[in-house]
């Protein structure tokens, strides 16, 4: 049989954030009704280099995958997903996955502020200005009608070019600022997608009725929220409750200090399907945090495979 080849340029042809908002809704929704299973990160690691493994299947999605990266300082990073049948095991495609990544990742806080943002959210703070914030605020300004989005980072020049180069993309006033404060501060909905180990978001700085998508840690050692966030939030909202106890740097120290408890975390697939609110009054604050798992890729590179099959991308080699 052969097996469908997709390189970066490929999958970058193919996804669009409206379709990854909807195979992670999808993909979400299964997982809130019990009928998929997702295998948390798993990491190994040499001397010099990191490997790490992630999987996922949904039987009524028709389809399971692993996705395997390398991390090194002394190169890029390398992302692969290999798509399986559900049903006859049989390879269906290996995909380069580095794109499907970010776009998958804005696109599981774009299902959040769907479902947990109030609907009159507007104005909007981001931290960060890499290729993740991109995906983060194509995705939000997707579920909601943003007017204005204030921006910091510590690198001046990249903050300014995020601005400019956002502005036009998602048609909104995208404003670069120097003052971390100021991209929190009366902000309807807030965005960490930063590298920080230590918290660049305090909860001195939120407004009431503020949604926050956390999404730069996937490490235990990492933090970019204080305590303070989770004294203000009324509900706390992971992707993987199981992955979260693994990943979760931001939930160490409020778990150490009682100030979060791991009963009241809930799961946003449960909050897709209603079993759980994501909001219950317009000045709750709310927090979505962000892990990025293998079923949120498994789900968006399902869409690509079929879209690809559909408009004959890619490279068919025997197998």
């Amino acid at each position: 049989m052969g097996v469908l080849l997709l390189t970066e340029d490929d999958v970058c042809r193919l996804l669009t954030m409206d379709m990854a908002l909807e195979a992670v809704e999808q993909g979400l929704r299964k997982m809130g009704l019990d009928e998929a299973q997702n295998v948390p990160r798993s990491r190994v690691q040499t001397d010099h280099s990191m490997l790490h493994t992630m999987a996922a299947s949904a039987k009524s999605l028709g389809v399971m995958g692993a996705k395997v990266y390398a991390t090194s300082r002394k190169g890029p990073t390398r992302f692969h997903l290999s798509l399986f049948d559900g049903k006859t095991a049989a390879l269906l495609c290996l995909m380069q996955a580095d794109y499907l990544g970010q776009v998958r990742t804005g696109a599981a806080s774009g299902v959040a502020t769907k479902y947990m943002a109030r609907p009159d959210a507007t104005e909007v703070g981001i931290y960060g200005s890499g290729k993740q914030a991109r995906t983060q605020l194509l995705a939000v300004c997707a579920v909601r009608r943003v007017r204005q989005v204030h921006v910091y980072s510590p690198n001046e020049e990249r903050r300014r070019r995020f601005a400019e180069e956002m502005s036009a993309e998602c048609r909104t006033e995208v404003v670069p600022t120097s003052h971390p404060e100021r991209a929190a501060e009366n902000k309807d909905i807030i965005i960490t997608a930063t590298t920080s180990r230590e918290p660049v978001l305090f909860g001195q700085w939120l407004a009431e009725g503020a949604h926050v998508n956390a999404i730069g840690s996937n490490y235990i050692t990492k933090a970019e929220l204080d305590v303070a966030v989770f004294r203000r939030c009324a509900a706390v909202v992971v992707d993987s409750k199981e992955q979260a106890r693994l990943e979760a740097g931001d939930f160490q120290q409020p778990l150490e200090e009682g100030v979060l408890h791991w009963s009241e975390v809930r799961e946003l697939g449960q909050v897709v399907v209603g079993r759980y609110p994501g909001r219950k009054q317009p000045q709750d604050v709310t927090l979505f945090k962000s892990l990025g798992i293998a079923l949120e890729d498994v789900a968006t590179a399902a869409h690509v495979y079929a879209r690809a099959q559909q408009e004959g991308v890619g490279r068919v080699i025997d197998w």
